[in-house]
């Protein structure tokens, strides 16, 4: 077995003998790694890079091991099944938009009932987030995760055997309450990240999440025609299974179990993560890292954040109401064959049976993966432009692109304009969506971040509910007034972004004590002043 020694010189120490200098050099020695020795140079006045433990207190914290293994092997993977989870509830998500017209026909349903079946998903996961989060404080965050998995598998197929209306709406009622834990993966994610790729990652997670909107769209084309909506319904559970099956490779947030008083639990993962990475392994005491009070409500309305607080909330809401609303609509504009066959249907049908429909056709689904396809370019456009022009303006951007595409649909436009117009205001509500990820964790400092992120979801959650009877009930009456309604939402939307008083471009986090892996998945590749380069992953 070899060691690997890692020495360090401040430069500028000329003056004295080399021996001298030789002995004011730190040593840090660790086993069982096979390697030459490197010799890293400091610029005086330079920290020791946090990834190297200081041998004289021969403590470190699993933030600190975190950050000197570094990004590797076992976070790829990590990534994978982070990203399965997402796509898992993507596709669940984007299931409601083409379950709607099956059982509109199939069950003869009125609009609010269908509506209802969107509605009541939301409510599951309202009501059980913070449920699934206390779970996975008390008793870790992959026991939460595969309970909350596991429960989201065996509903997503039983709901799928549903035979009358009233069974499938509590069927999928569970299946939200179990969809309300899927972010759980995050968080155990987030804890063994370190900090520099907790930008890309959240992109990553993105992708995914259009990932399995595609595949459920696809998976519609095949399936629907033939073996119906209930197969759709048990086949759109795969992702769950994989990912229920791959969860037994996952290991135990080593942060949770420090907290719990598990060391030598959380030393083993640590040293499997970094046999994984090819990375060294700080030598020392594992010690729980200072416990930050966790924020309260009232920290939210402090004259500092009050603005900012209700002005979030309001773009949340209107950004989770016009991404499902959109979802939703499209399905209904493409059973019409455009906007204004909706308006002239509509005085057809009152004269003759107020529940006619037709079924989706395979032009629809076609059409629908086109408009889904669009996430895509919606997470790349807001990349590129959110560093450029900072998360404000990329945000009221978005939003003012989605408000002007709605009113464009009062044109009579035709199948191929219509379906463009849906493609771009899709992804740029997609990208509007993913700029509000990244900016509220910015906003908010270390012991408020968790809350802030929390509410603004929950906020987000409301707009969802509240949207199918929006785009599927007051569509009965009236297209135009539907259509004024988002776009007005998302004009004020983009108002507001341009109102919030602080643009986070360029700074690092708040107060950002990287002992507080809560950063909630974002760092957007701004360094907090102090954190020199480092040299975990690179070797010169």
């Amino acid at each position: 077995r070899s060691r690997l020694v890692v020495k360090f010189r401040r430069t500028g120490e000329s003056s004295r003998s080399e021996e001298d200098a030789i002995s004011g050099e730190h040593e840090i020695q660790i086993e069982g790694v096979r390697t030459e020795l490197e010799a890293v140079e400091l610029e005086d006045g330079a920290a020791v890079p946090k990834e190297f433990a200081n041998p004289t207190d021969d403590t470190f914290m699993v933030e600190d091991a975190v950050e000197a293994i570094g990004f590797g092997k076992f976070q790829w993977k990590l990534s994978v099944i982070t990203g399965l989870a997402w796509m898992a509830d993507a596709m669940e998500m984007m299931i409601l938009s083409i379950l709607a017209p099956q059982l509109h026909c199939e069950w003869r349903l009125p609009s609010w009932q269908v509506a209802l079946l969107t509605s009541v998903v939301f409510v599951g996961m309202m009501s059980s987030s913070t449920l699934w989060g206390n779970i996975s404080d008390q008793y870790g965050r992959k026991t939460g995760l595969k309970i909350s998995v596991l429960w989201t598998l065996y509903y997503g197929i039983l709901s799928g055997f549903a035979p009358v209306y009233s069974w499938i709406l509590v069927l999928r009622g569970l299946v939200g309450f179990g969809i309300g834990g899927v972010p759980q993966s995050v968080t155990l994610y987030a804890e063994f990240l370190p900090m520099k790729a907790r930008a890309k990652c959240i992109l990553l997670i993105e992708v995914f999440w259009a990932i399995g909107t595609v595949f459920e769209v696809l998976l519609a084309v095949l399936v629907m025609p033939t073996l119906g909506w209930r197969w759709l319904l048990i086949l759109s559970a795969l992702p769950l299974l994989l990912f229920a099956v791959l969860c037994f490779w996952l290991p135990e947030s080593a942060r949770y179990d420090v907290l719990s008083g598990n060391q030598e639990k959380a030393i083993a993962t640590l040293k499997r993560i970094a046999t994984e990475n090819g990375a060294p392994m700080p030598l020392g005491k594992l010690i729980i890292s200072r416990q930050e009070d966790r924020g309260k409500m009232r920290d939210l309305f402090t004259p500092h954040f009050r603005w900012t607080t209700l002005l979030l909330w309001f773009i949340w809401f209107s950004n989770a109401f016009s991404y499902y609303g959109l979802v939703l609509l499209t399905t209904e504009f493409f059973q019409a064959g455009d906007v204004c066959s909706i308006s002239s249907r509509r005085k057809e049908v009152k004269a003759k049976c107020s529940l006619s429909c037709e079924y989706l056709t395979e032009e629809d689904y076609t059409d629908l993966l086109w408009t889904t396809l669009s996430e895509f370019p919606g997470v790349l456009v807001t990349l590129w432009i959110i560093d450029r022009i900072g998360r404000k303006k990329t945000m009221a951007l978005s939003f003012f692109v989605f408000s002007f595409c709605s009113l464009l649909l009062f044109l009579c436009v035709g199948r191929n304009v219509l379906t463009v117009l849906l493609f771009i205001a899709r992804a740029f509500i997609s990208g509007g969506f993913q700029a509000a990820y990244v900016y509220t964790p910015e906003v908010y400092p270390t012991a408020t971040r968790a809350l802030g992120l929390g509410t603004c979801s929950g906020m987000a959650r409301v707009g969802a509910l509240i949207t199918p009877f929006i785009a599927q009930v007051m569509l009965e009456s009236s297209v135009y007034l539907t259509l004024v309604v988002y776009s007005g939402c998302c004009l004020l939307a983009a108002v507001a972004s341009c109102f919030l008083p602080i643009e986070t471009k360029g700074r690092g986090l708040q107060e950002s004590s990287h002992r507080e892996w809560g950063q909630e998945m974002v760092g957007r590749g701004s360094h907090s002043p102090g954190v020199t380069r480092s040299n975990s992953g690179s070797q010169e």
